[in-house]
């Protein structure tokens, strides 16, 4: 079978603290993206994931959904802690336990139009796997995991150690100002998208929180906007439901500039609510026609 879109990725066990409450949630972007496209009917979705038995019950609950999930056994899963301010665009963040990295056998069966790569942390995907997969598929990768490291359980950001080596196997990249700024040396979007286009990148998202985001696929720039929220409970996740729902567009022939769009839109319906994205399609066009946006500068 020909999947649309196939995630790979640790399921986390998330504690997320904000100053009016404390949750513990699955999380990681297989979770956020599983979920999220467990209510969209109409694509060709797998998961695989890698996680200790304690987070089992959480594929069960996937599948129950009609998420079809593949598990590689690991010793332990990822347990991330993220502490918010009043300021939901920052974050501290500690790594509490590490799951095993992924290997090669976990996708010699699956073929798909798009793998994304949910890294978490920097060695959960090797350069030889994305090098694999982008000889038979699309391959989209957010940067963060790998600009993470952890030193006693805080997470610092590094530079992406081998990214010159394994950029020009990626189609899709997202990154956030902070993550644009250690991988190019630029603070200017425009400067940093080109950049990461010379290397290899065939369509970059850069994203800015609650000032919107920008595309480029190196002919254009794009600018999206961030879409009012009609009120902020969980900012956990965001970044992954907006590339969910950019690639959910992408996969099925929409271009860049109206993808960006519905996931910007998924995006601000996710932070109106604690856990992932529990919307419909319905919710993120009605979201995209009646909310204020807030557009990012010109690039």
């Amino acid at each position: 079978m020909q999947y649309d879109l196939c995630c790979v990725g640790h399921i986390t066990l998330d504690k997320v603290i904000t100053p009016r409450n404390t949750v513990q949630m699955p999380g990681g972007t297989s979770f956020y993206c599983s979920e999220a496209l467990s209510l969209f009917t109409d694509i060709r979705y797998k998961l695989i994931t890698a996680l200790g038995k304690s987070e089992y019950p959480t594929v069960e609950h996937l599948r129950e959904k009609g998420v079809e999930v593949e598990v590689m056994p690991s010793r332990h899963s990822v347990y991330f802690e993220n502490r918010y301010g009043e300021d939901q665009d920052n974050r501290a963040q500690r790594v509490l336990a590490k799951a095993d990295p992924f290997t090669l056998d976990a996708f010699r069966q699956t073929e798909a139009q798009i793998f994304l790569l949910g890294a978490l942390l920097a060695d959960d995907f090797s350069p030889d796997i994305v090098k694999s997969l982008s000889g038979k598929a699309l391959v989209a990768v957010d940067s963060q995991g790998y600009l993470r490291e952890v030193r006693d359980t805080r997470v610092y950001p590094v530079d992406w150690t081998n990214k010159r080596e394994v950029l020009p196997y990626i189609h899709f990249l997202k990154v956030n100002e902070e993550e644009m700024e250690v991988l190019t040396g630029y603070k200017d979007i425009r400067h940093a998208a080109r950049l990461l286009y010379e290397w290899g990148v065939r369509e970059v998202l850069i994203t800015m929180g609650s000032r919107g985001s920008v595309l480029y696929d190196g002919r254009q720039f794009y600018s999206i906007p961030a879409y009012e929220a009609d009120k902020v409970l969980d900012a956990t996740g965001c970044g992954d439901t907006y590339f969910t729902g950019y690639l959910y567009q992408r996969s099925k022939g929409t271009g860049m500039e109206q993808s960006g769009h519905f996931g910007a839109a998924m995006a601000t319906l996710k932070i109106e609510r604690i856990g992932p994205f529990s919307g419909t399609k319905g919710e993120v066009l009605r979201k995209m026609e009646t909310a204020r946006k807030r557009w990012p500068e010109k690039p």
